[in-house]
Parts: structure tokens; sequence; C-alpha cells
């Protein structure tokens, strides 16, 4: 009898011993993030800057942060509502574009006025700047911000070629910003708001003739099979969108500080300036693809991209008018974003 109690004994204290092991190495992953976003995880932002932030940080935790990463709204529901499933906790980190709810981040809008950044780089160094000194405290106070960044210059792309403003007459397009729509309107197309992914259907459907997309992401929507004119412009950027990485605060502030300065050491403005750098660089395989098709591409020099951005002209006067209208000072932002861009 005592010879059978010291061997269960025994075999309680391996088994002990083991399940020890077992849970140091579970508790050696402290957090796991869920991550949430509209794209397919192939997409150029998702696979080339999200993915490798996403194991970047883990490897600097060593493997205390892990990601769950959910892709195309796998955690369900539309693009728009992104901004409420980080901030209600639904997501734990999110990747959208804040003009997918026109009104809720006025400020934003700055950088995606037409005719004012050159490159998405500059144009996200910029963006970030402006969003400590004028929205993290203001319009993102609900949000722990981790990067701000755009994409590469926006162009046409659409059913018939678009050469002049006046072309714009009559065609149902798919604009992707307010401020955009503004301009768009004013020249006189018809401005048709919906997120990204509602693109392909909708050209294929006749329900928009054209849309305004920077070149990398029509490669994973195959907009280039959908139409086949696609205008360019020489010099300032027909309009970029603005981008963010927002964390869901509460989760931010819960954790351990040594956690928080791998997230910190990872987010901020060198991040915001290479996600857009790296989302710009992947235009020249998307627009390959266009011409490997034999599409029309027009790109309009210098003096046709001059009468565009003249007749863009009203678009900023009815922005700076809106935002005094809303309480804030557009024109100091305006100027700042300038003068971050070196204008």
């Amino acid at each position: 009898m005592t010879t059978l109690t010291t061997k269960l004994a025994r075999l309680m204290g391996a088994s002990l011993l083991v399940s020890s092991f077992g849970l140091g190495a579970a508790f050696a992953q402290e957090v796991v993030l869920k991550l949430h976003q509209m794209l397919p995880a192939q997409a150029p932002v998702p696979s080339m800057v999200l993915q490798p932030w996403m194991d970047k940080i883990t490897a600097e935790s060593g493997g205390r942060i892990v990601f769950e990463h959910f892709p195309a709204m796998q955690l369900g529901g539309k693009p728009p509502e992104l901004v409420d499933q980080v901030k209600d906790g639904v997501a734990d980190i999110i990747w959208t574009l804040p003009g997918y709810t026109p009104g809720r981040f006025p400020r934003t809008e700055a950088i995606e006025l037409p005719f004012l950044v050159n490159d998405a780089e500059s144009a996200s160094r910029a963006l970030y700047q402006l969003g400590e000194k004028y929205m993290f405290d203001t319009e993102y106070a609900d949000y722990k911000m981790l990067a701000m960044f755009t994409h590469g210059p926006g162009n046409f792309h659409s059913a018939k070629p678009i050469t002049t403003p006046a072309d714009l007459a009559g065609v149902k397009l798919r604009a992707p910003t307010r401020v955009t729509n503004l301009m768009v309107t004013s020249l006189g197309a018809t401005a048709v708001g919906m997120p990204v992914p509602a693109v392909p259907e909708s050209l294929s459907k006749g329900v928009i003739d054209a849309t305004m997309l920077p070149w990398e992401v029509t490669g994973g929507l195959k907009v280039a099979e959908l139409v086949k004119n696609h205008t360019e412009f020489t010099g300032k950027a027909l309009y970029v969108g603005a981008f963010i990485i927002a964390m869901n605060k509460d989760k931010y502030n819960a954790l351990p500080d040594d956690l928080k300065a791998v997230i910190d050491a990872n987010s901020g403005l060198e991040f915001s300036a290479m996600a857009g750098k790296l989302s710009q660089e992947a235009d020249a395989k998307a627009r390959q693809i266009a011409v490997d098709l034999g599409n029309n591409i027009i790109t309009l020099d210098a003096a046709q991209s001059a009468v565009w951005e003249e007749a863009a002209k009203p678009t900023y006067d009815a922005w700076l008018a809106e935002s005094a209208a809303a309480g804030f000072d557009g024109q100091a932002i305006l100027d700042d974003a300038k003068a971050l861009l070196g204008q």
C-alpha cells in the first residue's frame, strides 16, 4: 500500500510539474488582439503593411502579444461601422477610412482636399503631425491612435475617357471622400457614395460609370477588367484618401507598461510614413495590369492638370466655410498642412 501511495504521489507530482510548465507557456501569451478591416488579406495594405506590423509586434513582445486578423469584415458589419466596432470593443484594432463616416472626422478631410499633395509618404507624415496637433484630442479622443496615412495619388477609372472637367457632366461617379464628392458634384457628375468593396459589382451592373481610386486598389478589385479608361495627373494628386489604424482605448490602457512600449515603438509618425510609402509602391504592379490589358491610360500634362486644379478651387471655399460652421479653424489646419508638405 505504501509503495502504491508513493507511486501515485510521484505521478501526481510529475503531472503538476508538466501542468505548471504548460500554464507558464499559456501565461507567456498574455494578450490576443483582434484586428478587423475591410479588404481581403492579400490586398496590398493588409499584406504589405498590416501583417508585417503584426508579426513585428508579436516578435518584439516575445510572443506575449498575438493577433487574430479578421479581413474582409469577417467579424460582421459594414466598413463604415469599423470606427464604432473598435470604440465599443467588438474589435481591438481597426484599419479604415474616416471618410466612410462623413461629418464625424472633419479635420481629417484637410489632407483629402484635391490637388494638395504630391506623394503618399510626405502626405502621411503631414497627416500624422496634423493629427497630433488638431485631432487626437478632438475627433479621435475616444481612440488610441496608432497610425494615420494616405494612399498614393488617386485617379479616374472610367467607361468613357475623362480628360477635361467638362467630361464629368452626367457621369455616375463613385467618389471616395466627402470633399471629392463636393468637387465632382460641382463639375456636373452624379456622386454615388459606397465603400470600396462595392465598386466592382457597381461597375459591372452600371450603377456607376466611373470611380476614383489609387492604382494600388484597382488590382484586387479587377477594375482594369471592368473599365478601359484611366486618367492620371501630372504634379499634385487629384486626391488622396486618409486611413487610420486605431485601437480600443481601454484595451490599450489595460496593457502592462512593457507591452504598451512595444505597441508605441511600432506606431506613430515613422510607421505612418512607411505605411504611406508602401501603399504607393503597390501602385506600379496594379497599373501594369491595365497596361497589359491594352487599356487607354490618359496621362494629363502639367497644363491640363492645372485646368483641373483651378476647377477644384471652389471645393476649398466650401470646406473652409463648413469648417467655420462646425466650430474649428480649417484655414489653420490647411496652412499647417501646406507648410508640412513644403508648399
